[in-house]
């Protein structure tokens, strides 16, 4: 008897299908019954070849084996799945197997994996779509009655492929031609680009060029004061006659650019009367559109923080394994037309439940299910509908899963109530002739709103009643001055809008809808271009925000000036993404597209080969500083600042960071410039430091806080200052000498000391009083600090150490929040989510030396505890990996020999003294050997006292910062200290 081969995406799908319709017995890696072999992918099992797989063996980054554009795109399968592959070949070919069964996502991914799969086998069998819109057993046994035909899916096949052979195209041929064009004057400069990619990325060096740009302006506002019969209100001043302008973008109604016509019109309407018209009309506020993916991921960002990524897994996980939500990765926004008694159905599921239960009753007893072009419309759905609720109530969810399952269901039950009714008032108060506007809003009816309990409001929005024809009092009249603000930068939120709109920031959600066929990337694909640029370290995130680095700027010039706007143009790219959509309505032919993309490699190649570094053109400057060596112009290029006159020069990027042109100059005219902060290390982590131009006009770090600090100097003249203290080393004067505070026998030839501290310490400068204050009692006050991992402040006091160095201690906290208890036992005090790996749980535990977060067997200090309350699961992942770098890629087992760090710090590393931060702590092993600690001062390691594991504050010495942002993980583990 002949049988269908069922191919889903992952193994759980496979089993959540066998459990559905029944009869099946497992076969090892595939299930079987008499009418069915089911088995499934785990994800992509084949990729395209690289071009030197098939010929090019060496020099595939030079410039002679480019463009490569392969007459037939050669499948190789990914060599960690590569075991799976083989069992579904071997299924494919079995001669009783009579047909095949798509079962793979109901997507563009998942058809490119299931074509992938069935063209490496050469398989002519005919093959079926099963097409799932969630993954209730009701609608898999209804999506296998209804199983769609292989002619219907072509033109989606068409363009999956298209869609991986046109980034395949552009991605290794751009990437390799920029960065043989980048190693052109040596060494190898990996240079990633993207059919995507890249101009995601242009839409944030864009945004952050603006905000460098941006010079503030003063202005000022008049504020009233009006008292009336019935009670007092205020009104701000406004320019009647103002037009908005593109040639002053700032320009508001109610701003003053000249104070003194400001304090003027103050004046001139203090105690006068005030003459009152008043406006009030009616207004309502419908309710926002269902979820697709990309709102419902801005909306995680924007109220938890969570990533794109992260959202997806979470969305992923209760669509897949709690059945609660319809299909995720979806852009359609609207429900179709002959869905009105599912919803229904839906609605009663949710009225027996306690939290949306009233709410689902009263859309029920009203009849709001009813046609309703926002919500039921055929011509806005694509393969996919709206994010919805199923009629399984989820059981067991952790506490992301809850909050995004709390959103999808307010969300589809707001969708059918009525619109939020207001009042809106506006009264214009005219006093001495100058107008005044005061606005209110008053909630009528909270329709919608009701559903996130907003049934009323607060007093703030009515205004008090004014008489017909009644003259008020202007009680006083203030004067605000304010400055403008630089444009903000943008986080995974507003970045997923600028993507949706192709770089325009849209707000309305029905104009955003209007444009989505013509966005960057898809839902599905939106968080995996931001993800990419953050493994590339062309942007790091800052908090929220996203913010692009040095090379990310260096690219983008580079392409400006190569002149390939379609690498770089957020809407040449959209177009190109139309394009795929328009191809899977059956509507563009794949050759014809394929064509285009092949015509655009080789422009973008043939681009690359006809420039030369320095003559790539762009918005470059002269220097207003002389060149050191001969006093000629020195020029701004694409990749340095050259003199014009002799071969000086030196390169525009250092250690990950540009320098400014204002840097540039006085590094030129007073041979150091800084201390500057932004530079990153190898491992990508922050450091500051100053530059110097030495005797040999190299530009080098300057990892002396001072001229003069060195060993062959003359020591510096301390008779105009007043000593700070004893040093804590010697018992010598400490003096403030450049940017640090320094012992006199630590500076000259002779120097017989090595005390020295920073004057600014993870962003927090140390003013001379506090310094006073710890070599005189041996601790500071409680100052607040920055980490440079994580970028949140936290609070310690600085510490005079026995051994003289200086180090932190952080507060004592009793009982809990942070009260400590022994690591690995006990419940988490947060579950912050699932692995993206294997969906495990990822916790938040109190430890014995310091709260941990938890995944599996990994255990990874969490450096700040004033992040208790605010962690995020992207950053607990981040610290996850961490640990199991450090580990050498495997999970730390308990009681393993602790590795020591190495004995001395880098040349970069020791930038230390302005950029330390708190150190990733770990249980101490049960060893008598005492642990060491890295210093800051000294820069020399020193054994610690054996100590039991005592509950008090604990103290973490002040290694030169750099240390700990390029050298490898420190050595014995121990309980948890700091760096100054």
């Amino acid at each position: 008897m002949s049988k269908s081969l069922i191919i889903a995406e992952k193994p759980s799908v496979a089993a959540d299908i066998a459990r559905v319709l029944g009869g099946f017995t497992r076969q090892g890696d595939y299930f079987e019954s008499d009418r069915y072999v089911l088995s499934s992918a785990v994800g992509h099992l084949l990729e395209i070849g690289m071009p030197e797989d098939e010929e090019v063996k060496r020099g595939k980054w030079t410039f002679g084996h480019l463009p490569a554009i392969p007459t037939k795109f050669a499948l190789k399968p990914i060599e960690k799945n590569e075991a799976r592959l083989k069992v579904l070949l071997k299924l494919i070919k079995r001669k009783d197997v009579a047909d095949l069964i798509n079962a793979c996502d109901a997507g563009r991914e998942g058809e490119l994996i299931f074509r992938y799969i069935v063209d490496f086998a050469r398989s002519a069998k005919p093959i079926r779509r099963l097409w799932l819109q969630s993954m209730t057993p009701a609608a898999i046994r209804d999506g296998f009655s209804t199983l769609r035909s292989d002619a219907s899916m072509r033109p989606l096949a068409d363009a999956a492929v298209c869609r991986s052979e046109s980034d395949w195209l552009v991605g290794i041929n751009g990437t390799r031609a920029m960065t043989a064009f980048n190693s052109k004057s040596g060494g190898f400069q990996l240079t990633t680009v993207g059919r995507v990619q890249t101009p995601t990325l242009a839409i944030l060096v864009e945004r952050e060029e603006k905000i460098r740009a941006f010079r503030p302006r003063d202005y000022w506002e008049v504020l009233a004061t009006f008292r009336a019969s019935g009670g007092e209100y205020t009104g701000r001043w406004f320019d009647e006659a103002f037009r908005r302008s593109d040639d002053d973008p700032d320009g508001r109604a109610e701003r003053l650019w000249d104070e003194a016509r400001a304090r003027s019109l103050a004046e001139r309407c203090v105690g006068q009367p005030g003459v009152v018209t008043e406006e009030s009309k009616p207004s309502t506020q419908i309710a926002p559109l269902l979820y697709d993916l990309t709102s419902l991921q801005r909306e995680a960002n924007g109220r938890f923080g969570l990533s794109a990524r992260t959202t997806l897994s979470l969305a992923q996980s209760l669509y897949e394994k709690h059945k609660a939500l319809t299909y995720p990765r979806t852009d359609s926004r609207a429900l179709p037309e002959d869905y009105l008694d599912t919803v229904r159905a839906t609605m009663e599921s949710l009225a027996e439940s306690n939290a949306y239960g009233g709410f689902a009753r009263q859309v029920l007893k009203a009849k709001w299910v009813r046609p309703n072009k926002r919500i039921f419309d055929n011509a806005k759905i694509s393969d996919h509908f709206a994010i919805i609720p199923t009629l399984v109530r989820p059981k067991s969810l952790n506490e992301l899963e809850a909050k995004l399952y709390d959103f999808v269901v307010k969300r589809f039950l707001a969708a059918f109530y009525p619109p939020a009714e207001f009042l809106l008032t506006t009264r214009i108060t005219r006093v001495a002739d100058e107008p005044f506007k005061t606005e209110g809003k008053v909630m009528v009816a909270p329709g919608w709103l009701a559903v996130y309990g907003k049934e009323a409001q607060a007093d703030e929005g009515t205004l008090a009643p004014v008489a017909a024809g009644e003259r008020v009092a202007t009680e006083k009249v203030d004067v605000a001055a304010n400055t403008t603000r630089p444009p903000a930068r943008l986080n995974e939120a507003t970045l997923l809008s600028a993507m949706e709109g192709a770089g325009k920031l849209i707000d309305d959600e029905d104009l955003r809808e209007a444009m989505r066929e013509k966005g960057l990337g898809t839902p599905a694909t939106r968080a995996q271009i931001i993800e990419g640029l953050l493994a590339e370290k062309y942007i790091y995130r800052e908090g929220k925000e996203l913010v692009p680095t040095a090379k990310a700027f260096s690219l983008i010039t580079l392409l400006h000036g190569l002149g390939v706007p379609e690498l770089f143009s957020p809407e040449l790219t959209a177009e190109w993404e139309f394009k795929l959509a328009q191809m899977e309505h059956g509507k563009l032919a794949r050759t014809a597209f394929m064509r285009e993309i092949v015509a655009m490699t080789q422009h973008i190649v043939g681009q690359a080969k006809g420039y030369e570094s320095d003559t790539i053109p762009g918005d470059f400057a002269t220097l207003d500083a002389p060149c050191p060596k001969c006093g000629g112009e020195v020029h701004e290029n694409y990749k340095k600042f050259q003199c014009q006159s002799c071969e000086f020069g030196f390169w525009k990027i250092m250690a990950g960071r540009q320098f400014e042109k204002a840097e540039a100059e006085a590094l030129l005219r007073e041979r150091a410039v800084g201390p500057l902060d932004g530079f990153r290390s190898k491992l990508g982590r922050p450091f500051s430091a100053s530059i110097k131009l030495n005797d040999a006009l190299e530009v080098k770090f300057d990892f002396e806080d001072a001229a003069g600090s060195g060993d062959d100097a003359e020591a510096p003249d301390f008779s105009a200052q007043e000593p700070l203290g004893d040093c804590p080393k010697c018992g010598a004067r400490v003096f403030e000498h450049g940017q640090s505070y320094v012992c006199e026998k630590a500076t000259g030839p002779g120097k017989t000391c090595d005390f020295r501290s920073g004057r600014l310490i993870l962003q927090r400068p140390i003013e001379a009083a506090q310094m006073k204050k710890l070599l005189a009692s041996g601790k500071t006050d409680l100052l607040q600090f920055v980490s440079a991992r994580t970028r949140r402040p936290f609070s310690a006091f600085l510490v005079r150490q026995p051994d003289g160095k200086i180090g932190f201690e952080f507060e004592a906290k009793v009982g809990g929040k942070g009260a400590r208890g022994t690591r690995g036992g006990g419940a988490p005090l947060r579950v912050l989510g699932p692995h993206p790996d294997d969906q495990a749980p990822v916790e938040l535990h109190a430890g014995r030396y310091g709260p941990y977060v938890k995944h599996g067997s990994v255990n990874a200090t969490l450096p700040d505890r004033d992040q208790l309350d605010t962690l995020t699961l992207d950053q607990a992942l981040a610290l996850l990996a961490e640990k199991v770098e450090r580990s050498g890629g495997a999970p730390a087992k308990r009681g393993a020999k602790a590795r020591t760090a190495k004995a001395a710090p880098s040349p970069r590393a020791k930038a230390a003294t302005t950029a330390a931060e708190p150190a990733t702590a770990e249980v101490a092993p049960r060893t008598r050997k005492a642990a060491t600690r890295k210093t800051a001062t000294g820069g020399a390691k020193t054994a610690a006292t054996k100590r039991p594991a005592a509950r008090k504050p604990t103290v973490k010495t002040a290694a030169k910062t750099a240390a700990k942002t390029t050298a490898k993980a420190p050595a014995a583990r121990r309980p948890r200290t700091a760096k100054a």
